[in-house]
């Protein structure tokens, strides 16, 4: 016989397989876009991913950049000390270039392959505040398009092995007059008849929207997009480990289109704007485990292109890992979206604590007709949530344009259980749109405590409550809306 238990994980897993109901007159279907592999669903997918996810090894070398001419007294540039030392290291094939204890004033950091950059006890790699440091341009990726552009503040293109290591700390030295006003918003710095990045941002989502090529959408100084802090481009086996990262222009750590990446035990405390945690883009098997993440936007944010550039490299986000992390302050624990045209599927959130007054939700989707983004098989079990000021659950197909696109968002397969919340406005917030239903969530065993409005159900089908409280009272029941 089959438990009850295990029909409903069976529903959230197989829910993927048809066809998403209500479709919109002159949406593409994203069952054409993309179909779930076969084999093993849900949680038994899970070993086989961490054995594939390893973090590289390096060869037993050290250059300290100190003898390379890197001074750590705050005021030196290091830039071309640091980049010495990279250099060497990968010239020697691989090793680990050591930044010792002081302050570091430095440029980008380019990374090579079989380089580990590791920042000891006391040591701070602090980034100039001057944009000119951070070219020429690079190719890079700004909320989800590709584009010619400032330099990250730590970069690695094509690469393979690199890893940024050690207790030491990051720091973009970002704040109210450097970096931060660019966004165009007061309360960071931004002042009447200042420039800002609106004008730029809308040039270049219509360059993507025009197909306009990479080489040929140059940014950079005067378009007042800020750069990202670490960001592997392309590259295979990735360790971020152990450093603390702070007052970030933009985006802490963006890995985009990688292979094998581990995020583990790193330290974001940075709330400028736009200052996500980790935001894996377009990558395969990836972990990120006991971090702290303190941040000015979603802490965990993962992603897979905007829009027509998302769909022009067709590449989703799948087998993502997000264990024994605590979530602080953002606006998402871990949000999925909303730069996700490429699709996202099979992430695995576990073991985290979510809790504090300015975390707005514990699991985050956005998505709309413009992105169209298919985000199936999302699991999430043995979550700890204290006070969210919005909702435990949250899914808004009404975001940014909401039903203003031809593209039907799709959010499908997600089995929640062992959920905790002590305060929130909503325990589920599921809106969808006409064309857009919200398909196949399953909550089981989930306690939501001191909520004050229940939940907020709009265009869901196949919603399935089994042993969950609300205010300490059973909401057992399906819901076809």
């Amino acid at each position: 016989m089959v438990s009850r238990r295990e029909c409903l994980r069976a529903a959230a897993a197989g829910g993927a397989g048809r066809a998403c109901s209500g479709r919109g007159a002159g949406c593409a279907s994203p069952e054409r876009a993309l179909r779930a592999p076969a084999g093993p669903a849900g949680w038994e997918r899970l070993p086989d991913i961490l054995r594939r996810i390893r973090p590289p090894v390096f060869p037993d070398r050290t250059f300290d950049i100190v003898r390379f001419g890197a001074l750590g007294d705050g005021g030196r540039d290091c830039t071309a000390a640091i980049r010495q030392a990279v250099l060497a290291c990968h010239a020697a094939g691989g090793g680990r270039v050591l930044v010792p204890a002081g302050r570091y004033l430095t440029g980008p950091v380019h990374l090579r392959s079989n380089v580990e950059l590791h920042l000891a006890d006391g040591a701070t790699l602090a980034f100039s505040q001057d944009p000119a440091a951070y070219l020429p341009l690079v190719h890079t990726r700004w909320e989800g398009v590709e584009l010619m552009h400032y330099s990250p503040l730590i970069y690695a293109f094509e690469q393979e092995n690199i890893a940024v290591t050690g207790p030491g700390t990051l720091d973009g030295q970002a704040d109210a007059a450097h970096w931060w006003p660019w966004n165009g918003r007061t309360q960071y710095g931004w002042q009447p008849g200042q420039p800002d990045q609106r004008a730029a941002r809308t040039r270049l989502m219509e360059l993507a929207e025009q197909g306009v090529p990479v080489a040929a959408r140059r940014f950079g100084e005067g378009s007042y997009l800020r750069p990202q802090f670490i960001q592997p481009y392309r590259c295979r086996n990735v360790l971020i480990e152990g450093v603390r990262i702070s007052n970030s222009p933009m985006w802490e750590i963006h890995p985009v289109l990688c292979r094998n990446v581990t995020v583990r035990s790193v330290s974001v405390v940075t709330h400028g704007p736009n200052n996500d945690g980790c935001d894996p883009e377009s990558c395969t098997d990836v972990l990120i485990e006991d971090c702290l993440f303190d941040t000015g936007d979603d802490c965990i944010a993962i992603k897979s292109g905007r829009n027509a550039d998302g769909r022009r490299l067709a590449t989703p986000t799948e087998n993502v890992v997000v264990r024994g992390c605590r979530m602080k302050d953002g606006h998402g624990g871990v949000t999925i979206g909303s730069e996700i045209s490429g699709h996202v599927r099979w992430v695995f959130v576990e073991r985290c604590t979510m809790d504090g007054p300015n975390l707005d939700r514990a699991l985050r989707f956005k998505n709309n007709a413009m992105r169209g983004g298919v985000l199936e098989h999302i699991y999430m079990r043995n979550v700890q949530v204290g006070q969210v000021a919005e909702a435990v659950v949250h899914c808004d197909f009404t975001y940014e344009e909401g039903a203003a696109g031809s593209f039907r968002p799709v959010v499908r397969a997600v089995f929640v259980e062992g959920v905790t919340s002590q305060r929130s406005e909503y325990a589920l917030f599921l809106r969808g749109i006409p064309g857009g239903v919200i398909e196949d969530v399953v909550i089981a065993d989930c306690d939501f405590r001191n909520v004050a409005r229940g939940n907020l159900l709009e265009h869901v089908r196949g919603l399935r409550l089994e042993n969950v409280s609300i205010n300490g009272r059973r909401a057992d029941r399906e819901v076809a809306a």
